[in-house]
């Protein structure tokens, strides 16, 4: 290289990077036909069609952008952006495609520490629980109607064994941190006397725990009192807390003080659930369902209009000093959710058929996670053909029988079956498996830490508010520009009814029988768990914010809400017996199945459905407006006239703006300190503030034409303490020995004239036009008095002075009055 660094011609120094790119480009294409040729034995050889920036063919991507990482590698271009395609004769270049913004590798994401509420107190205790299907299904509790009432005693008669923070220490969420507050955990009976300790210890700090208050009203006797969704005074539904100290072959009552629904599946015969260490390690049994005399009643107080329920049973623990958990239903925390999807992305047989990222991060920073669950593309024109699967679950943290749901709907999708391969290959799927992960984290059972229901909120344009479901609602709006979305559908669940059912989308005139295709078919399909008599599809106005309604809204006819219940069945040979696990998820492989019997190529099954839905129309219409109506009348009936609302929870009374918007504080402005200015920055802002001076003066020379016309603009002058009025007068003269003038006012005729009318000495005429002219505020002495002063000390002699020596006088005196230093050479 040094012979050519030393003398070197343009001519030999062009020649030579001609030589040297012509080198590395042989060596380059041999490098990659080399590679090429190695992929093409070993069976790495993707179709020409392929579209770089399919979601569904990343492991061969991936595999191909390591041969030609090392490819390039070996041709020393020291790039990564570049993937090279060979379209049958030559290599083609490209850029890769763009990592996402927010996507994460799964090992460093799911692994993240959860984050929660600064205030919240949090044990450090891994929780977590086996699955177990028990060997006959749960039958429900038949009620005797001798079932006891116990009032409320509260802390006046009772002992109190414990009591946590509320974790409202503000009003409104403010900020989060892995593992809570900060310090050490303070006892939850700290502070009470608990005399000899032969009573339960409660324990509810840790994920999904709900619990506020124990107290012992007897021996074996104990009320407990829920905590409210963080920042609001409502939704006491869900429970899951741990319980010690207990006593075997003892019979105790547990009595919730605070509910707030007046109907609930208790009343039905749904039992709550115990988990027993002890039973798990030595058993290998899980979550089973207990109780007796359970009563669902209304309390006699009520606080401030609200009137609150109790819910009262008795059980028996299986164990002398054990550890047990009860809860309401299944429990399904994040981190539960975040091994599950490890679990699936460390996987070789099921990470090939998934990609797992971040969809955004929730108030607290929790990750949001989204799937795209589909086979490779072999090439572009059939990756983009696919149409897609939209499946969400747990916008409401307490109904963790979805995210069960969500769980067996993966298993099968994931799974190495015929069918599973049938759906991937055919539809790409879309699953966002929790929606409100800060709920579930800090155990509340409907409202978000915004202090809102979510799932009223899809509509929103409060992006930093509710960021769960405004990026939700973005993702459909992008992909159904990008593909045909076929379905969507949201797994919930239901605390009044039981079985299964669908909530669905009519256009609210008409009727219409698609949307209640899918619905009838899965309840063919899960004929002892789904319920068609129970599916709605009436829009309801104050059910528009809903995801159901919002998806449909923006063009998607088949847009369900999945509702599952929290006790069981009451169909088939299901009958009177509870849903387990194993149930919950089997409505995940049901709901798989039903939509491949629904895309079907076949219509023979779509259309068999029509004619039953005809019929079961007719009579429904007859039952209730007493008609007989054809099939062909039905399109003449309205909908709302044969069919009632949905009955879902009342969320109106978390509906209006976030929490923390209700509480603004109205404090004063406090206006900052000045802070002086040094030496330099004085000298600087002195030189600008004369450069600008200088150039207003130089704007308010008057100008004299050959007509004798005298033209003097005046501009607003940026010095402090003075204001000046913009005006544009013109002094017109018709000839040079007329000194008669008067003056004619500019909002008159737009421009002032002086005519030659009445006989007016010039040093009045210069006084009024001098006042006219200038009006300055600030000045020590008055207009008339400071034009004066000018004209008897200056024009003693008026026959011999022009015009515009006036007007020039008059305004250098006027300056010098107003303390502006101009130097001369500007006149």
């Amino acid at each position: 290289m040094s012979q050519f660094q030393n003398g070197r011609s343009d001519e030999t120094g062009g020649e030579f990077h001609q030589l040297r790119y012509t080198v590395c480009r042989s060596k380059l294409q041999s490098s990659v036909t080399t590679n090429r040729l190695w992929e093409r034995i070993h069976g790495f050889i993707l179709s020409d069609g392929e579209d770089p920036g399919t979601e569904t063919d990343g492991e061969h991507r991936c595999t191909r952008k390591k041969f030609f990482s090392i490819a390039l590698g070996q041709s020393r271009v020291k790039t990564r952006q570049l993937v090279f395609d060979f379209n049958g004769s030559h290599f083609v270049p490209h850029l890769c495609q763009p990592r996402g913004l927010i996507s994460v590798p799964p090992t460093a994401s799911l692994r993240k520490g959860v984050r929660w509420p600064i205030e919240c107190e949090v044990i450090k205790e891994n929780i977590q629980h086996i699955e177990w299907e028990p060997p006959e299904p749960e039958p429900f509790y038949q009620p005797t109607g001798y079932e006891r009432l116990p009032m409320p005693v509260g802390e006046e008669k009772g002992k109190l064994v414990y009591c946590i923070d509320p974790a409202t220490k503000l009003p409104y969420f403010t900020r989060s941190r892995c593992g809570g507050s900060r310090g050490p955990i303070r006892k939850a009976a700290s502070r009470i006397d608990v005399g000899d300790g032969n009573h339960l210890v409660f324990e509810s700090r840790f994920q999904s725990g709900n619990l506020q208050k124990a107290v012992q009203t007897g021996v074996y006797d104990y009320e407990l009192t829920l905590r409210t969704d963080l920042y609001t005074t409502k939704h006491t539904q869900w429970f899951y807390f741990q319980v010690r100290n207990m006593k075997a072959d003892v019979t105790y009552r547990f009595t919730i003080v605070n509910l707030m629904k007046s109907r609930s599946l208790y009343s039905s015969g749904m039992k709550p659930l115990l988990y027993s260490e002890r039973a798990a390690q030595t058993q290998r049994v899980g979550w089973m369902r207990v109780g007796s005399d359970i009563k669902y009643y209304r309390n006699n107080r009520e606080d401030d209009g609200q009137a609150f329920y109790l819910l009262t049973w008795t059980f028996q623990f299986p164990h002398e000093a054990d550890i047990c958990y009860l809860a309401h239903s299944y429990p399904y925390t994040y981190s539960d959710l975040q091994r599950y999807l490890m679990g699936v992305t460390s996987d070789p047989a099921t990470a090939v058929h998934c990609k797992l990222r971040v969809l955004c991060h929730s108030l607290a920073g929790n990750a949001v996670y989204v799937l795209t669950v589909t086979s490779p593309s072999i090439s572009r024109e059939v990756g983009r053909a696919k149409r897609v699967v939209v499946v969400t679950s747990r916008v409401h943290p307490g109904e963790t029988v979805s995210s069960w749901m969500m769980q067996g709907f993966l298993d099968f999708l994931l799974s190495d079956t015929q069918d599973a391969q049938l759906l991937r290959d055919t539809f790409v799927f879309k699953v966002v498996p929790m929606l409100n992960p800060d709920g579930v984290v800090v155990g509340n059972y409907r409202c978000s830490l915004a202090g809102r229901d979510l799932n009223r909120n899809y509509c929103t344009l409060l992006r930093d508010s509710f960021p769960c479901v405004w990026h939700m609602h973005n993702m459909m709006k992008r992909l159904m520009t990008e593909r045909e979305v076929i379905l969507y559908c949201d797994f919930h669940g239901h605390s009044r009814k039981n079985n299964v059912f669908m909530y669905g989308c009519d256009n609210g005139s008409r009727t219409t029988l698609q949307a209640r295709v899918f619905p009838l078919m899965m309840s063919k399909n899960a004929a002892d768990k789904f319920s068609y008599k129970s599916c709605k599809f009436k829009v309801s106005k104050h059910k528009e914010g809903t995801a159901r309604i919002v998806m449909w809204k923006l063009g998607i006819t088949n847009s369900y809400t999945m509702e599952s219940t929290f006790g069981g069945s009451t169909l088939g040979k299901r009958k009177g017996t509870h849903f387990s696990t194993q149930d919950l998820k089997s409505l995940g492989y049901l709901f798989c199945d039903t939509l491949l019997d629904y895309c079907d190529p076949d219509p023979a099954k779509a259309c068999r459905c029509l004619d039953e839905l005809r019929v079961l129309l007719q009579h429904k219409i007859q039952q209730k407006l007493g008609v007989d109506v054809d099939s062909d009348g039905l399109g003449s009936i309205s909908v709302s006239d044969i069919e009632s609302s949905t009955s879902g929870s009342n969320s109106t009374e978390s509906d209006g703006p976030p929490v923390h918007l209700l509480y603004i504080p109205n404090e004063p402005i406090i206006s900052k300190k000045k802070h002086l200015k040094t030496r330099k920055e004085r000298n600087r802002l002195h030189q600008k503030k004369f450069q600008s001076t200088k150039q207003e003066i130089q704007s308010m020379v008057p100008v004299l034409t050959s007509e004798g016309e005298v033209k003097i603009k005046m501009q607003e002058p940026a010095v402090e303490g003075m204001t000046k009025k913009r005006e544009l007068v013109q002094f017109v003269g018709k000839g040079s020995g007329e000194s008669e003038r008067t003056w004619v006012s500019p909002s008159a005729t737009g421009t002032g004239h002086i005519t030659p009318t009445v006989e007016k000495p010039l040093k009045n005429f210069c006084l009024e036009s001098a006042g006219k002219l200038y009006s300055w505020d600030g000045c020590r002495s008055t207009r008339q008095s400071v034009v004066g002063k000018i004209m008897k000390n200056d024009f003693r002699n008026p026959a011999t002075t022009t015009e515009c020596d006036i007007v020039q006088k008059i305004l250098l005196k006027v300056l010098k009055i107003a303390k502006i230093s101009i130097p001369l050479f500007i006149f």
